[in-house]
């Protein structure tokens, strides 16, 4: 028999991002960064945000100075740290007295709910550690502080020992303990087992008169169930959620805040932040990433680039005909938009959707965009792809046109590189020696990084040929100065387009060095920012591709 469902009358959001979340492999947050994120996950609307453990490094103790400056107006501050050592006193407990230094309103206390964490990790007795806990909360309390218990291995140890798992929370409760948050700390249960321990919890609970004690969950995703036991668990009647922003976290992260966040909102009507908050989460995700140096994943569910992107030439013309029929929210709820890729496996619908995308006023014919697609086509089996390339796909659709007139055309161009041994520069700290039985003398090894590149180029502008050189730091970076210097005659404005990033890929590294390279160049004026793609076994030719497209792109919608 199915159980009844206990959604909760108030659910609080906990974001653990910049404790839990900096576990991650390879990500790094300075202070400053911190309290960017603090500030916005206040904007958001979440209820607690966890700034760091105060007792375990000189930064997390700094932000909580520098984060009672900050006016928040939604969230609670917490500062996270563990019960007191085995044996030890609570009172001269450091991790304790880390977190009451903090002065934050809230304090979240980690514990064991594992009998064999206790025994083989703790290296302690089952009594010891319910005294840790409840000791260790009722100093925080007498402080006047709200204290969250997580109860850490929560599922793992129900499973394995039921009546002490409980323990560790009537503990918890003892000490006075608002929020018990269960852990599935290795990440390792699945939903349906989720479902049946929150609902064994939600009963004790109840059983205990205790309807005001919150119940938490915190998920890892060890089994990419994060967010799914997460739901599972409110539905169970967990009213306090523990994630992070994008799903940071040690391993394989932790429950995505954000994809919690949309699903209680648009799927199960939970107003856990208003509907203009709700617009903000594709920013706040990226500007996550953003402050962490990292790129947000295209395919994240709700806030990704291609959470709402159709590519599939069916799904372009369904949409034309019935906006959101492949969508299954509106995109603009969580602040983003729907797009239309084109590819090899798009059809003509895709290419008129596409340019009305990118506000082209360009008009084509039915057989102009089937030209259009079969040009698509046959680029993209030569190694260029036009989703991330979108100025290059307008200019595809420009030169089919029997009216298209190039700004310029490329007669001819060379390219010498020269490379200098830089006397400034050594191999290593300082001069290498080589020896040699054979020599007296000691001979320094010099490095190669003095590389200088100088390309000549013959470009035709309205008829008028013009042979210029420039220098660069690579045969690209010459090619682009050449160029620009060429055309800026011409086109004065052009002198400010610069390349902002620049991809090689190598489309089949089994071909070695017959393999075609893809090559992605972003481009930017100051003002707007266009992306462009070429494809050859050359990697000149292929960066030229990408590069007269960038500067064509550029001439046609600024030489007006």
């Amino acid at each position: 028999m199915e159980q009844p469902l206990l959604y909760p009358a108030h659910l609080v959001l906990y974001d653990t991002t910049l404790r839990d979340g900096l576990g991650m492999e390879g990500l790094s947050l300075s202070l400053e960064d911190k309290l960017e994120i603090t500030r916005k996950l206040d904007v958001l609307g979440v209820h607690y945000i966890e700034g760091g453990y105060p007792g375990s490094n000189p930064k997390d103790a700094e932000f909580f100075t520098k984060a009672k400056l900050l006016d928040l107006k939604h969230a609670k501050l917490c500062a996270f740290g563990s019960t007191r050592k085995p044996g030890g006193d609570v009172k001269s407990d450091p991790a304790i007295k880390a977190v009451l230094a903090a002065e934050t309103p809230v304090i979240t206390l980690v514990g064991k709910s594992s009998l064999r964490q206790v025994t083989d990790v703790l290296l302690t007795t089952d009594e010891e550690n319910l005294l840790m806990i409840k000791e260790s909360i009722a100093e925080c309390v007498a402080a006047g502080k709200e204290v969250v218990f997580d109860a850490e291995h929560f599922f793992d140890g129900y499973l394995e020992n039921s009546d002490y798992a409980i323990r560790t929370l009537k503990a918890a409760l003892s000490g006075g303990a608002s929020t018990l948050t269960l852990c599935d700390t290795n990440g390792g249960n699945l939903p349906w087992q989720i479902g049946e321990v929150v609902r064994s919890v939600k009963a004790f609970i109840t059983d205990q008169g205790l309807e005001n004690v919150r119940i938490g969950i915190h998920a890892h995703n060890d089994t990419d169930n994060a967010v799914a036991n997460t739901l599972v668990a409110i539905r169970a009647g967990a009213d306090h959620v523990q994630a992070c922003l994008n799903g940071w976290g040690e391993r394989t992260g932790n429950a995505n805040i954000i994809s919690v966040i949309a699903n209680l909102k648009l799927k199960l009507e939970i107003d856990v932040i208003s509907d203009d908050q709700l617009r903000l989460l594709t920013q706040t995700a990226a500007l996550a990433q953003e402050l962490a140096n990292l790129q947000l994943d295209p395919q994240q569910p709700y806030v990704g680039t291609g959470a709402f992107a159709h590519k599939a030439g069916l799904h372009a013309a369904a949409i034309v005909r019935s906006p959101g029929s492949y969508t299954h929210v509106n995109p603009s709820a969580v602040g983003n938009s729907e797009r239309v890729l084109v590819s090899e496996i798009s059809g003509r619908r895709s290419i008129f959707q596409k340019l009305k995308e990118q506000g082209s006023t360009l008009e084509l014919s039915d057989s102009d965009a089937e030209k259009v697609l079969l040009r698509i086509k046959a680029r993209e089996a030569q190694g260029s792809a036009f989703e991330a390339a979108e100025a290059s796909f307008e200019m595809v659709a420009r030169r089919t046109l029997s009216t298209f007139s190039p700004a310029f055309i490329l007669e001819d161009f060379v390219i010498v590189e020269r490379r200098r041994p830089d006397s400034d520069h050594y191999v290593g700290a300082k001069p290498r020696s080589v020896k040699d039985d054979s020599i007296d003398t000691d001979e320094s090894v010099f490095s190669y990084n003095d590389m200088q590149a100088e390309a000549m180029i013959k470009i035709r502008v309205d008829n008028k040929l013009t042979q210029v050189a420039a220098d660069g730091n690579g045969p690209v970076s010459a090619m682009d100065a050449a160029v620009r210097k060429a055309l800026t005659e011409t086109y004065p404005g052009i002198a400010e387009v610069h390349l902002t990033d620049y991809k090689v890929r190598i489309i089949d590294s089994k071909a070695g060095a017959d393999a075609a390279v893809r090559v992605l160049v972003e481009s930017s004026d100051g003002k707007s920012r266009w992306r462009t793609v070429g494809a050859s076994t050359d990697v000149i030719e292929a960066s030229w591709l990408a590069l007269q497209d960038a500067y064509e792109y550029w001439i046609i919608h600024n030489s007006k």
